[in-house]
This record gives structure tokens, C-alpha cells and sequence, in this order.
């Protein structure tokens, strides 16, 4: 039987507090995660069919983290067609992660998030450990302990840390 990728979005949320730029990450417990829970990744998840990528975003980021996404770096640029019952969206995200081995097959779409707000959760279904990092810290563990790192947000926190 034929298998397809599974389309997901995930949010590098941004803040800065005292001059110093902060990124949220979580500690990862999903139900079929197996051999990847535990490890440190960005909020993240399935798109719904039919569902506009950019409220995918924001729901998910809503059901991990209890915050509100309020803006995503891109979303002012969609473009939008209507013709008859038909609706296309086109975008640009910050990063597209493919992984081409392993448990399951997903195409990332990973967003930059410049604002959230809301009252941060601590853990959830999906997620422990709710917090925000230091980008120092953030870059001693994906230099130290890339492992520690769920696999497919390495590419686009390595690409945020360059920028």
C-alpha cells in the first residue's frame, strides 16, 4: 500500500527580555512518539484537511503551550485564490524540513513567530517542560548534544542560529 507524507507546521517563537532574545521549546510526549519522546523540540504538528496552514500554526501552538500566537513572519504575504468553491493559498515559510528516513514521514513547514501572548502552560498531553531558552543556551546544546534535539527541527533552529 502507497503511504504519503504527513504536512506539519511548527512555530520558533520568539521573545526578548532585557536585550536578550529568547526562543520557547518544549520537552516532547506525544502518544505515538516512541523513541522521540523526551527530546527538546519547537510546538509543532499535523495539518487538519482543508485547513489553512497559518491557523494550523496558531492551534497548535494553542493546544502545546497555552499561548496565542499573534503574529507569523510571512502570513501578511499569502497569496489567496477563490475560484468557484475552490480556495488555494501560496506561502513562503521560514524553513521546510523533509525527513527521507525513520518512523514516519513528514514535511515540516516551520514558521518564525515574533509575538505570543497568553498564560504560559507548564505541560500538556503533547508536551512537558514548557519554557523559554536562552539562544546561548540553545546553541550550546545543538553543539554539545544535537541528539537531545528532536531531528526534524535541527535544520531550522541551526538556520534561526545563524541568522
Amino acid at each position: 500500500m502507497e503511504k504519503f507524507a504527513i504536512p506539519c507546521v511548527a512555530a520558533i517563537i520568539e521573545k526578548i527580555v532585557n536585550n536578550e532574545k529568547y526562543i520557547l521549546i518544549q520537552t516532547r510526549q506525544k502518544e505515538d512518539g516512541a523513541e522521540t519522546n523526551g527530546m527538546l523540540e519547537v510546538p509543532a504538528g499535523k495539518i487538519r484537511e482543508y485547513e489553512n496552514i497559518f491557523e494550523a500554526l496558531k492551534r497548535e501552538v494553542k493546544e502545546e503551550t497555552g499561548l496565542t500566537i499573534t503574529k507569523i513572519l510571512g502570513e501578511d504575504r499569502q497569496i489567496s485564490n477563490l475560484i468557484g468553491d475552490n480556495e488555494v493559498i501560496s506561502y513562503t515559510p521560514y524553513c521546510v524540513t523533509q525527513n527521507l528516513s525513520g518512523a514516519y514521514s513528514i514535511i515540516l513547514n516551520t514558521f518564525l513567530c515574533g509575538e505570543a501572548e497568553g498564560e504560559l502552560l507548564t505541560e500538556t498531553n503533547e508536551s512537558q517542560n514548557i519554557h523559554w531558552i536562552k539562544i546561548e543556551e540553545l546553541k550550546k546544546i545543538l553543539k554539545n548534544n544535537p541528539e537531545k534535539i528532536f531531528l526534524l527541527h535541527i535544520n531550522a533552529l541551526q538556520k534561526y542560529l545563524e541568522t
